[in-house]
């Protein structure tokens, strides 16, 4: 019919679960020492821990499953106030994500840590750089983050990084096979958010043309990566 104009395919965001269950985790050499520091609480060396690593390493799954057995509350850095941190305590375990010297209250977390201690409660700290390297101006709270022990994780292995491809995939309800999954592994930079970034792209472009996951697809999608 002349002047038709054949409509595109909308594609839409939809919800997608990532379980971040103990039985989800994949345990792998680079963080084998932060899933041994959860399994091992409430036996920790030190009721305040902190939980190192670079985006996507773990850190965020590390926590659920901890916060899961302990009961422990969660926040932000930058969300806690003074006046908040009694209640952050009640349960007597806290996550605490992403301190970041520019945007958090360091006296609101001075008085977490004073508290924490007074209280005997259990404070796990998540953040890509370790005490050491943060800016902090007040040196009370300087000397008492670092004196806290730290747990990195590292970069993942060749094995890990493809399981992870395989849960990013999962996640979201993606049937790949071997191929798509090969080719990731050797595509991307070998970080856990490139995975995740990766995947999330194949989906969206997936749905959006109407196409399945395939390598073809993915090579399109990822031949300037």
């Amino acid at each position: 019919m002349p002047g038709r104009v054949h409509p595109r395919q909308l594609a839409f965001s939809l919800p997608h679960a990532e379980s971040l269950s103990r039985d989800n985790f994949l345990e792998g050499p680079a963080n084998t020492a932060g899933l041994a520091l959860i399994d091992a609480w409430p036996e920790w060396p030190n009721r305040i821990m902190w939980l190192a690593g670079p985006e996507g390493s773990g850190k965020s799954h590390l926590a659920a499953i901890w916060a899961e057995a302990s009961g422990a509350r969660s926040t932000t850095a930058n969300g806690l106030t003074a006046e908040a941190v009694p209640g952050a305590l009640a349960t007597g375990a806290l996550v605490v994500e992403d301190p970041n010297a520019r945007e958090f209250d360091e006296r609101a977390l001075f008085h977490l840590m004073n508290l924490a201690r007074e209280d005997g409660a259990y404070v796990l700290f998540t953040g890509r750089e370790v005490p050491a390297s943060l800016d902090i101006e007040l040196a009370d709270l300087r000397s008492r983050l670092r004196a806290v022990p730290v747990i990195s994780l590292l970069p993942p292995d060749d094995q890990l990084f493809r399981g992870l491809i395989v849960k990013f995939c999962a996640d979201r309800q993606l049937a790949v096979d071997e191929s798509v999954v090969s080719y990731l592994a050797t595509r991307l930079e070998r970080s856990p958010a490139a995975a995740r970034q990766a995947v999330d792209l194949l989906d969206s472009e997936a749905l959006r043309l109407g196409r399945p996951v395939t390598r073809a697809l993915a090579a399109e999608l990822l031949r300037d990566v």
